[in-house]
């Protein structure tokens, strides 16, 4: 009776590499969706920053003059080396001097169709009556 020399033999191994040339490529296309999906929430994140930095200064704007912005208006930031641009509405709601503020932040400076995040925020104002 002759022994079998130890090992695989070429069908053991052709099916092997079948099973790497099926599994890798899957991998590989599951590790590029992970990366772009990281992409996108740092740039939600960084969009973020910028609406909120914007309202921040709205506040700010608000504390040193006591008024308010209205109307659409229009900037640009530069963050994590790169330029965002923004676009504030503020509008005046029922209540008499409590203001709504859209801000819109896109990556493009023409993207304000596809905004990369919206921020809704409410300001209000002291009227003139009410001051002490």
């Amino acid at each position: 009776m002759r022994r079998q020399a130890p090992g695989f033999t070429l069908v053991e191994v052709m099916v092997a590499l079948a099973v790497v040339a099926v599994a890798l490529p899957a991998l590989l296309l599951t590790l590029s969706q992970q990366i772009d999906g990281l992409r996108y929430l740092e740039d939600r994140s960084h969009a973020q920053w910028v609406a909120a930095n914007r309202l921040a200064e709205l506040r700010l704007v608000l504390g040193a003059n006591g008024t308010l912005q209205t109307g659409v208006v229009s900037g640009s930031e530069e963050l994590a080396d790169r330029s965002w641009f923004w676009w504030s509405e503020g509008t005046e709601t029922q209540i008499p001097g409590f203001y709504r503020y859209e801000i819109i932040v896109s990556d493009q400076e023409d993207g304000r169709a596809n905004p990369v995040h919206t921020l809704d925020g409410y300001l209000a104002q002291e009227r003139a009556d009410n001051a002490r």
